[in-house]
């Protein structure tokens, strides 16, 4: 390798980890005038091109780069990224299984590669949904986070596929899988409440939406919840005089033995129109405050 040659890489390499994308690529370019054998120069390129939206010549830029290394991960991963954005979902579920036959011979991928594929995983999951396939979403969405389960977005994610599916057991594991995750995480919070109460568990449920309501004090979804079931609680007291001065929220139709008889599902409904409702009352409110 000549002394230019060698200067070109480098440069091009610190520009690249700089994200000086520009620059990395001007002396990237003058190394392929050179010579087409630095797997890392073409990943480099791919990566720019990515970046810019052309997802067309990243894929031959990342193709080329596997030729030359096919054990390259970082390439096989940039390749199945750009494979899934152009659609071409079954080629980049062959590169994954190339991937893992890597992971079989060389140990356990690292977190940044298993974030990655996990990441895939939901991509491809989206993917599905759209198009109306919940059962192969959620077969992906339980490989993401089979790889990542500290990724409490993606437990989120596949806890409200199992509850859209009619699951409440699988999504409260999920919720509650998510909480564990992230303990901060106040959405997690209430929709594992709301698994717990369509469940039979009452007293949990109110639980998880007053810690929702500890780390969020304006969520507005655990105030409703928290105030719908506490009034259901005082009318069985018989507490009709604290009920007249702070009156629950009510839904056209509905009536708080609804609650007792109701389905899980129409649980759910229940109390999801009741926060709609809340939400418009709140706007409304707004609204005439500011007239």
């Amino acid at each position: 390798m000549d002394d230019r040659l060698k200067q070109l890489l480098v440069l091009g390499r610190e520009h690249y980890e700089r994200r000086e994308y520009d620059l990395a690529e001007h002396a990237l370019r003058q190394i392929l005038e050179k010579t087409d054998r630095f797997a890392d120069v073409f990943n480099m390129l791919g990566v720019i091109l990515h970046e810019r939206g052309d997802f067309l010549a990243a894929e031959a830029h990342f193709e080329r780069a596997v030729q030359l290394n096919e054990h390259y991960t970082e390439a096989l991963l940039n390749l199945a990224v750009t494979y899934n954005d152009l659609g071409k979902y079954e080629a980049a579920r062959q590169v994954y299984s190339r991937i893992r036959r890597g992971e079989g011979e060389t140990g356990v991928l690292d977190p940044f590669v298993r974030g990655k594929i996990a990441n895939m995983h939901a991509d491809l999951a989206k993917a599905y949904a759209d198009v109306g396939c919940a059962q192969e979403a959620i077969a992906e969405l339980e490989r993401a986070v089979a790889l990542c389960p500290t990724f409490a977005d993606l437990q989120l994610r596949l806890g409200t596929m199992y509850r859209d599916a009619g699951n409440l057991a699988l999504a409260r594991e999920r919720y509650a899988a998510a909480r564990d995750a992230n303990p901060k995480y106040a959405r997690a919070r209430v929709l594992l409440g709301i698994a717990l109460h369509s469940l039979g568990a009452p007293d949990q449920a109110i639980a998880e939406w007053r810690e929702a309501l500890a780390l969020d004090p304006d969520n507005m979804t655990a105030k409703m919840y928290l105030r719908l079931v506490e009034a259901r609680r005082g009318a069985r007291a018989g507490e009709a005089a604290s009920r007249e001065s702070a009156p629950p929220p009510t839904v056209p139709g509905a009536t708080w033995n609804t609650l007792d008889e109701a389905t899980p599902t129409e649980v759910t409904d229940l109390l999801s129109r009741t926060t709609a409702d809340a939400a418009e009352t709140t706007d409304q409110a707004t609204r005439e405050g500011r007239s």
